[in-house]
């Protein structure tokens, strides 16, 4: 018997399709990094990350690259070298992730009156 989807995967609603893109704790710092500091091989990123492991920024990159938000680029050296990028639509999103991180800020500082939030290096946020 096979598998069949409960719902169509065109039936989902747009915010959440959006949302997907680049939600989780890896896919937007992913995202900030490349952004900000331009093409970087993988072991680059794991530097920038910090504590992510391979399994898991490994299928983050992977869901960036199937959603075009990122460029893998293999060249044909030895030893081998690979090498991501934002694509036009993975810098469309930035604006998006700029006002995320505005509103979060603002947002933490009225909860708990915390203003040691002023800048975020990975997303360029400045209070």
């Amino acid at each position: 018997m096979m598998y069949k989807r409960k719902l169509e995967k065109d039936i989902r609603c747009p915010l959440e399709y959006g949302l997907s893109m680049f939600t989780g704790k890896w896919k937007s710092r992913v995202l900030c990094v490349l952004a900000f500091k331009g093409a970087k091989r993988y072991s680059e990123l794991v530097k920038d990350l910090g504590n992510v492991t391979d399994a898991v920024l490994s299928a983050s990159l992977k869901e960036l690259v199937a959603d075009n938000m990122i460029k893998r680029t293999q060249y044909e050296e030895i030893p081998p070298r690979v090498e991501y990028e934002l694509t036009p639509r993975g810098e469309s999103v930035l604006p998006i992730l700029q006002s995320i991180a505005q509103w979060a800020g603002a947002c933490s500082r009225e909860i708990d009156n915390d203003e040691s939030v002023t800048h975020c290096k990975k997303c360029d946020y400045k209070k």
